[in-house]
């Protein structure tokens, strides 16, 4: 069996339209957003990690103000 047409991907709208009203058709669209998202991210096994890096993220280093001198050149200098 074939792939849907444009034909059929709107007679599947008007029938959804006409069994469930304008104003019901967002929150089903936003329902069936939600559980595919979270069906991908179960099967990526993301398990709700944001952060797709492997590697973890560098470590910042603490500088303190008062250590920090300007050079009559204008560069910074430690």
């Amino acid at each position: 069996m074939g792939a849907l047409s444009p034909w059929h991907i709107i007679l599947i709208a008007i029938v959804a339209l006409l069994l469930f009203g304008p104003n019901k058709l967002p929150e089903l669209g936003r329902g069936f957003g939600k559980m595919f998202r979270e069906f991908k991210d179960a099967t990526n096994g993301n398990g709700g990690n944001i952060t797709t890096d492997d590697q973890p993220a560098p470590v910042r280093k603490e500088i303190n103000p008062a250590e920090v001198t300007k050079t009559e050149s204008g560069q910074v200098q430690k």
